[in-house]
């Protein structure tokens, strides 16, 4: 096998099938995966695992370990290594494509029609949809704290975190309190359990992870400065997506803070925009970064609006397939590091503060103007926390009550 190297211990039928065969399966995971990252992680369990068996248990909890380890967007991540694994390259480029595809459309769609939403139905609408942010992002805060924030050190990270974000504010005050959390994790978190994983069954070739790890920090670094160089407003797009796609660590929701940073903060898409979109997003299949089509739509770029979806979409995704890329191969070895752990369990930590952060401004401070803006968003917050409701469920109930709120 010329891009990876030949599976360990895996049947010869796990280890081969076509791309078109994966881009079905994961067609109808993009068309039916609701409920966001956690929830994805399930259903690919239940159609890939257990269904048609493409690999076993142990090799799809060591691939999900990986992915939730390195940034990016975790279930997208684990749809691209499925992918890789089951027809290679092709086999990942058809899982991300199907997997992306469904709600990118959609959000796409609400992007280019969003100028109907006018009169006190769709001015209800889109303050509804603002609430259902404020019940997502209170319902993320609270269940990554609780995973994630589980001792004193821990939590202290968080709020440190939640303090150079507001004292330095937009995304050189988040990028501070993850590198923050991240040395805190490394000096002080280091004794944190590992978790028993299984033989990793599957890696690209040393050569191509190294080189998807050099791509990955010269975009990071050389976009910044390619964009002072040349004034052109794609390359700022891709720039910007790159760039938060870089640096989510705990979950989809927190890519919530830094986009909000990237495009609301520079002025790009107004706060309104913004967090509707994001409200709409909840109601849609596949993973939470499509979020970015939405926004890359709603910028004024001078090209067709496709195009700017399209570029805010690669930009968003492509950093977490090259970390994919580049840490298959060392996974075996990374995730036996106690540095590696703690600076992971550190970060973890400061991203709670850093979503915390957010949920106060811009998504509170947005959305609850009135006390009965505080109880509609309560009630969405106690649908997803206790009763368990999907948040489509949340989607349709808050904004029939954001159109409400509009006629009284």
């Amino acid at each position: 096998m010329s891009f990876a190297e030949r599976p360990h211990n895996l049947p010869e039928e796990h280890a081969k099938g076509h791309a078109l065969e994966v881009f079905v399966a994961f067609l109808k995971l993009g068309l039916t995966s609701f409920g966001g990252p956690i929830a994805h992680l399930g259903y690919f369990r239940d159609e890939l695992v257990i269904r048609r068996k493409w690999l076993s248990e142990q090799a799809y909890a060591d691939l999900v370990a990986l992915c939730q380890f390195l940034p990016g967007p975790a279930s997208s991540q684990v749809g691209f290594g499925l992918g890789l694994m089951r027809a290679g390259p092709l086999g990942a480029l058809a899982a991300f494509f199907a997997f992306t595809a469904p709600s990118a459309l959609l959000l796409f769609g609400f992007a280019y029609w969003s100028s109907a939403f006018e009169g006190p139905v769709g001015m209800g609408l889109i303050h509804g949809l603002k609430l259902v942010a404020v019940a997502v992002v209170a319902q993320a805060v609270w269940g990554m704290a609780r995973n994630f924030c589980t001792d004193q050190l821990r939590a202290g990270l968080a709020v440190l975190a939640v303090v150079l974000v507001v004292g330095l504010g937009g995304a050189g005050g988040q990028i501070a309190a993850i590198v923050a959390g991240g040395l805190g994790g490394f000096l002080f978190c280091r004794s944190v359990p590992q978790k028993e994983l299984g033989e990793v069954l599957f890696s690209p070739k040393k050569r191509i992870g190294a080189l998807s790890f050099i791509l990955f920090v010269v975009l990071l670094f050389g976009l910044p400065v390619l964009t002072d160089w040349i004034a052109e407003p794609l390359l700022g797009v891709f720039a910007s997506f790159y760039h938060s796609g870089s640096l989510v660590f705990g979950g989809g929701h927190v890519v919530l803070p830094l986009l909000e940073a990237e495009v609301v903060g520079t002025g790009l898409v107004s706060e309104s925009s913004f967090l509707a979109g994001y409200g709409a997003t909840q109601a849609v299949p596949g993973p939470l970064f499509t979020f970015a089509g939405y926004l890359g739509a709603e910028m004024h770029t001078g090209y067709a609006v496709w195009v700017g979806a399209c570029i805010a979409l690669l930009g968003i995704f492509l950093p977490g397939a090259l970390l994919l890329l580049a840490g298959l191969p060392y996974w075996a070895m990374l995730r036996q590091t106690p540095s590696a752990r703690g600076i992971m369990a550190g970060a973890n930590a400061a991203v709670v503060g850093v979503l915390g952060a957010a949920l106060y401004a811009p998504v509170w401070t947005s959305a609850i103007l009135e006390a009965k803006d505080f109880a509609a968003a309560l009630c969405g917050f106690v649908l997803l926390v206790s009763f368990k409701s999907p948040p489509w469920v949340v989607v349709v109930l808050l904004g029939l009550t954001g159109i409400g709120f509009a006629f009284l």
